[in-house]
């Protein structure tokens, strides 16, 4: 018996430990279901709850990315490491038994389903015993109410959003949420962007070790910024800056940035991608419109990268390859 649901039945609706049980009971559900079907005599149902048990990816992701950040803060990394693993290993499972449902090798997905379904079963045993009471005890109330907005970034396995919480009239966008929050960072020089605060060294060094080149031409057709790569594929200088885009590439090709203006400008286009081969390596260019929260157009960024070696890849590399 799990004697820590009836301190669960208690929380509010939408409370982030009563949502997680109400995904727990769609997830035993769908155990059960798929313990009973045979994948060799229906298939399709098999595959249905397969597939609407793969959306737990939803759930890990939470858990990761929002649960797991905020035990840290209290003192608890266990999760981050032990669970994490777990949850990797449930992963691993999926993805194989999703490449057997395309092959259709009923043999191996009988052998491979049990695995899927012990394995589940166990880590929400160890919620159930060990995470979720922890949490519910490590945590205070302005730190559960501060998950609804990540949360709904990520997604539930539920089909309908559940209610947010703690109840508000109005959901806040985490992209236009300016609430400030205790952080284990300064935020001292630093502006706050969508998705964190940076201090403008930081973002002058993010932007020089992207492995792409960026050019960020503004509503006005003026080039305002260039990042300066170490390996940049194609030369900028200083003089760049200010300078009308049409006069910065060779008569033969402007006629096309032109048009990718225009189009950008009209609301028409919202991307344009070229590869070409220059100095014997395969270049991807790609231009994005870019826009403000209204739509307005603000521009277009110019984004190259040198893809020759990526093009090679084939498989996976899962390992470091450094030894």
């Amino acid at each position: 018996m799990n004697t820590f649901l009836p301190v669960v039945e208690e929380l509010p609706d939408g409370h982030p430990v009563k949502v997680y049980y109400e995904e727990s009971a769609m997830i035993h559900g769908l155990l059960n279901e798929l313990k009973e079907v045979d994948p060799a005599n229906d298939f399709q149902k098999y595959f249905n709850q397969f597939n609407e048990l793969a959306t737990i990816e939803k759930r890990f992701a939470r858990k990761e990315n929002q649960l797991f950040p905020y035990l840290e803060k209290h003192g608890w990394d266990g999760p981050s490491q032990g669970m994490w693993s777990f949850h990797d290993n449930i992963r691993d499972i999926i993805r194989l038994l999703h490449k057997q449902n395309e092959e259709k090798d009923i043999e191996k997905i009988k052998t491979n389903l049990p695995f899927l379904i012990e394995n589940i079963e166990r880590l929400m045993s160890v919620e159930d015993v060990r995470l979720f009471p922890r949490a519910m005890q490590l945590l205070t109330e302005k730190d559960w109410e501060e998950f609804y907005q990540g949360d709904e970034e990520i997604g539930w396995m539920l089909p309908n959003k559940p209610t947010p919480y703690p109840a508000v009239e109005e959901y806040i966008h985490p992209s236009q949420d300016t609430t400030e929050r205790k952080l284990s960072f300064s935020l001292e020089d630093t502006f706050h962007y969508d998705e964190g605060y940076m201090t403008p060294d930081q973002v002058n060094l993010l932007l020089r070790f992207l492995p792409v080149d960026l050019t960020y031409v503004d509503e006005n057709d003026k080039v305002i910024f260039y990042n300066r790569g170490e390996d940049r594929v194609f030369p900028r200088s200083k003089g760049i800056i200010g300078r009308e885009v049409k006069f910065c590439h060779p008569p033969k090709s402007v006629h096309m940035v032109l048009r990718i203006v225009e189009e950008f400008k009209a609301g028409t286009k919202d991307v344009a991608e070229f590869w070409i081969n220059f100095k014997g390596r395969m270049i991807h260019i790609r231009y994005f419109a870019i826009r403000d929260k209204d739509k307005n157009y603000r521009g277009v960024i110019e984004m190259s990268q040198d893809i020759t070696d990526i093009q090679k890849l084939e498989g996976q590399q899962r390992l470091l390859d450094w030894d």
